[in-house]
């Protein structure tokens, strides 16, 4: 059996995020496509058209953004069936919505999220996060960091654990050639040159693939998970930044 780790990252531009967060969701082959698929329908369910059809992508700081708590409180009791039509409305007409179309999309958001977080629940999906202050130093480019070197050593243990043929494929999010070949070769050196680095790579094949976030929904995953581990997730004593209440 083999197992799929989708890493995507939040808050890597230092600006407003409390934290950057490098974050992966672990999938077993027998489950990503099921997964996929009642996604899909929760999505039409919800929206009442798969959420590309509309033209946006489903990333989670516009799902979750404060403007969007705010939106989902000023109509309370929708409807199910017309919150669904009110929905997709809005995510058809683009900014000409009514202000209870875009209420009913605001609570179709957030009960997305938390449908989808169940169903990642449901399909034994594992997730694993490493939060960085956004005032430590910025590493070199010489090495693999080591929130990378983390998250592998992670997956590795998760595999090892599962049992010694099971194999993991790491996906990234593809954000720029440069950004990926840099990548290819820090991770060559990391998995080459040194002795964890060697150990792991029996169970963790090296070479990562790349994907358009907008064209996989485990890279969505991930992002999820990497905002909510920024935003809204605190260890008492070590995470010291404020979160979001909401």
């Amino acid at each position: 059996m083999a197992y799929f780790l989708f890493i995507d990252e939040s808050g890597s531009d230092r600006h407003e995020a409390p934290y950057e967060v490098l974050a992966g969701v672990v999938l077993g082959d027998a489950d990503v496509w099921n997964l996929i698929l009642d996604l899909q329908g929760l999505e039409e369910e919800l929206f009442g058209v798969q959420y590309r059809r509309s033209g946006l992508e489903i990333k989670a700081k516009k799902l979750l953004k404060r403007k969007t708590f705010r939106l989902a409180n000023q109509c309370d009791g929708i409807p199910h069936e017309e919150r669904r039509l009110l929905a997709r409305n809005a995510l058809l007409s683009g900014s000409t919505a009514s202000k209870r179309q875009l209420a009913a999309l605001a609570q179709a958001k957030l009960d997305y999220v938390c449908r989808a977080l169940e169903l990642c629940i449901r399909y034994r999906a594992k997730a694993f996060a490493v939060a960085v202050e956004p005032s430590s130093p910025r590493p070199t480019k010489e090495m693999l960091r080591k929130d990378y070197v983390y998250l592998f050593e992670r997956f590795f243990y998760f595999l090892e654990d599962a049992g010694p043929r099971e194999m993991g494929i790491i996906i990234f999010d593809e954000v720029g050639k440069n950004h990926s070949h840099l990548l290819l070769d820090q991770m060559e050196k990391y998995f080459k040159m040194t002795e964890k680095g060697r150990l792991r790579c029996n169970q963790v094949i090296p070479e990562p693939l790349f994907v358009q976030s907008d064209l996989s929904t485990g890279i969505r995953l991930a992002d999820l998970i990497a905002y909510l581990v920024s935003w809204g997730y605190r260890i008492p004593g070590k995470m010291r930044a404020t979160d979001r209440p909401e």
